[in-house]
């Protein structure tokens, strides 16, 4: 497992991060406790050193699930590992409105901080708002309060709804408000790439996410797969289902001797995009977890089968 550097924080990240989502609730079929306190601690044996969590991954009865088993599975080896959490938006409150203010951050993390069992925290994202109208001016007094009073180190913007908000993140990098993004980021979903180009000028860690596309880039989706209600998926209609899985199968030139498979070829392309600092795996085992390392093993792909990928997704872009 490589490590990068996430920015100017000067935090050394694993290259495979893990995200916890699945630990929280069923929107990826969920995960007993157990099983997911034995996959972080694989992660952990496998080099990985950056978890993602947040309040939101919870259930209406219950904020912070997924902080709650992260809490209890680093709880002896904290001081080897970076957290990283959010806040803004809890399934139990207002059905999960935003709560972008000064009271609300501050209450935020001590609740955090409570179910991770820890002190302090090295990355707080903004949960994913959708516009600049949901952010109350006075968070910033909040921010400030908490990473004074040492229990947040770094403040980033986990974004959602770019169109509408990637101006606000770069207007928060350009006061220095912020010192860390997290963006969508797939073969299949780039919309994100001229930010982190932008970015990069201010030297912004970038934290890549959904980057097996929800996973239709795992290898595991088929054209005759049966999405369960209520889960992340069963958006798509049986049309786009074909239309994302012939889109993948395009991209299988990607896998070669060092690179096993999609997951694999598809994680590997992130890690090589400019100003990206650590990739979530959002894997729910410890295999598929190893899976991904690999793809930090693996060798960085030829400017030509970079170009390739680019133009296979423009192309389907314009027959859409």
């Amino acid at each position: 497992m490589k490590n990068k550097l996430l920015g100017k924080t000067g935090l050394e990240v694993s290259e495979i991060s893990l995200g916890t989502w699945a630990f929280g609730n069923n929107v990826y079929g969920g995960v007993e406790e157990k099983d997911a306190i034995n996959t972080i601690h694989e992660g952990i044996d496998l080099g990985v050193n950056l978890f993602d969590t947040a309040p939101q991954y919870g259930t209406p009865n219950q904020d912070g699930v997924a902080e709650i088993v992260l809490g209890k599975a680093l709880k002896k080896k904290r001081k080897n590992v970076h957290i990283s959490t959010k806040f803004g938006r809890n399934p139990s409150i207002d059905n999960g409105s935003s709560q972008f203010y000064k009271s609300r951050i501050i209450n935020s993390v001590e609740e955090s901080l409570k179910r991770l069992q820890t002190d302090y925290i090295d990355v707080l994202f903004f949960h994913s708002p959708f516009s600049p109208d949901e952010i109350n001016d006075d968070v910033w007094e909040g921010v400030e309060q908490v990473k004074s009073q040492g229990k947040v180190r770094f403040v980033g913007h986990s974004i959602s709804m770019l169109p509408q908000t990637e101006n606000m993140s770069q207007q928060w990098v350009k006061e220095n408000k912020i010192d860390i993004v997290q963006v969508v980021l797939s073969l299949m979903n780039r919309e994100s790439e001229e930010l982190i180009e932008k970015l990069q000028e201010k030297k912004i860690g970038v934290f890549a996410r959904e980057c097996l596309a929800n996973g239709f880039l795992s290898g595991t989706i088929t054209k005759n797969t049966e999405f369960v209600g209520g889960t992340l998926n069963a958006r798509y209609t049986a049309k786009e289902l074909i239309s994302r899985i012939d889109q993948v199968n395009e991209f299988r030139y990607l896998i070669r001797d060092d690179i096993n498979n999609m997951p694999q070829a598809a994680l590997r392309w992130v890690l090589d995009q400019k100003g990206v600092s650590t990739v979530l795996s959002g894997a729910k085992n410890g295999s598929e977890l190893k899976e991904a390392i690999f793809a930090s093993d693996a060798n960085s792909f030829t400017k030509e089968e970079l170009a390739l990928a680019k133009r296979l997704l423009k192309k389907n872009f314009e027959a859409a």
